[in-house]
């Protein structure tokens, strides 16, 4: 071992793991390092040998590959989109695709979409154990390996994009908080401390993509908050905002609206990467998400669906920003996850893509929520006598997704469907109060 890493004192209980001499049941101890993590093996005394249909393994590039066979009873039946649930046996032999920020909301939920479909991926993690565990049981698990990358770390991302056709860029920075004494150099400070971070970041990613030789395109993800709303009317001519809507960065520096530094943040740097694709060959699209919600994989109930439950929870701040969204779109625009990763999934393959894509599967009211929450929760009362009067009902403007409609994609789910099952998973999860209870 390298007299540079570390061995923790502990040791796992026996597992199956795959190693260059056979199946051994063992034990383990974690070596990590700054840019690795192995796992050392510690045979039984015995010597016995066991073949099993799980295995492990664990090479020295941070790659963690499990081969388990078995899925989680339950796992088939997470989403109702029939596209997410295809599955093509054709695709075994495809190159792998990677997607970053695989512990994220997103991002777990595109590596569930893509083996789903039967494709090899390589999902990156600033920790690959919490991945793991996120994504350990989803089917087709057999078909991922987890890689250790951090896009503070220049070709940290070199090992998960060799060999990959595409690169999903999910991972954002979310190190948006500052170290200031001084209230006039905020600025400056964001400027230093996470604008330019987050930019190096994005560059770091797609030079590791440029070094692989192989990526054919960049699905990079972007967010509706960077768009700014065309104008606002009730009626037939409501305004519409589309990807073409980019919000001013000067106003945001300017106004520091709510959420300003990841505004800023997201903003520059799909700007830095567009820019770096074109000098550098590489193919790249962009998917403006707009609110996400639905099921999910990670551990925590994701602050997306957080915030659409809001009216539920009475979360001052989380409301506050829903609320937020409402005023300056004229609507809260929401695309069910499935949906969400289906687009990004369609955007890879899809001939003709080019630019950025706005993905919204419907566009909505504050009340029209509100009404919905209440049909899959009823101790949450909706009370429509509070609102001025019925045009409230209804969104003054809506989100347009034709360009991305137009190439020939599909939404599979509604306001409806996107609530009910947030709900659902939320009461399962312990989030929200069983409802009897609450009566």
């Amino acid at each position: 071992m390298s007299g540079h890493s570390t061995v923790s004192a502990s040791t796992s209980p026996s597992i199956p793991i795959c190693f260059h001499s056979g199946l051994y049941l063992c034990s383990v101890a974690v070596v990590t390092s700054k840019h690795q993590t192995v796992l050392a093996v510690l045979p039984r005394r015995d010597g016995s040998r066991k073949a099993t249909p799980g295995l492990l393994f664990c090479s020295p590039q941070s790659a963690f590959s499990n081969q388990h066979r078995r899925t989680r009873e339950g796992d088939r039946d997470m989403g109702s989109s029939a596209a997410g649930a295809a599955f093509s046996p054709e695709q075994d032999g495809a190159p792998p695709v990677c997607v970053t920020g695989a512990t994220g909301y997103v991002g777990s939920w595109l590596v569930r979409t893509l083996l789903r479909r039967g494709r090899r991926v390589h999902a990156t993690a600033r920790d690959p154990g919490k991945a793991w565990r996120m994504l350990s049981a989803v089917e087709g698990k057999e078909r991922l390996s987890v890689f250790r990358a951090d896009m503070g770390e220049e070709g940290s991302f070199d090992d998960a994009v060799r060999g990959c056709a595409a690169l999903f860029h999910v991972a954002a920075s979310m190190d948006l908080h500052l170290h200031h004494d001084h209230h006039d150099a905020v600025d400056e400070q964001v400027r230093s401390q996470v604008l330019e971070p987050a930019t190096r970041g994005t560059i770091n990613v797609l030079r590791s993509c440029v070094r692989a030789g192989t990526v054919r395109r960049v699905v990079f993800t972007s967010s509706v908050s960077t768009l700014a709303a065309a104008g606002q009317g009730p009626g037939p001519e409501a305004a519409v905002v589309d990807e073409s809507c980019l919000r001013a960065l000067d106003d945001v520096w300017a106004t520091k609206p709510i959420g300003w530094i990841y505004i800023l943040s997201k903003r520059m740097a799909e700007e830095a990467a567009f820019g770096f694709a074109r000098e550098n060959g590489l193919h790249m699209v962009s998917v403006v998400l707009p609110t996400v919600a639905g099921p999910f994989l990670t551990p925590a109930v994701p602050t997306s669906v957080q915030l659409l439950l809001s009216p539920i929870t009475r979360d001052p701040k989380l409301h506050a920003l829903l609320g937020s969204v409402h005023s300056r779109f004229g609507c809260v625009p929401l695309a069910h996850v499935q949906d969400a990763c289906d687009a990004h999934v369609f955007l890879m393959d899809a001939p003709g893509a080019d630019g950025r894509y706005l993905c919204a599967g419907g566009s909505y009211s504050m009340a029209q929520i509100e009404r919905i929450l209440s049909s899959h929760y009823p101790p949450f009362h909706f009370q429509p006598e509070k609102r001025l009067s019925s045009e409230d009902l209804d969104a003054s403007s809506s989100a347009s997704s034709k360009r991305l409609l137009d190439l020939g994609f599909r939404f599979q789910h509604d306001a409806g469907d996107i609530l009910r099952e947030a709900v659902a998973l939320c009461i399962g999860r312990g989030f929200l109060e069983q409802p009897d209870r609450c009566l």
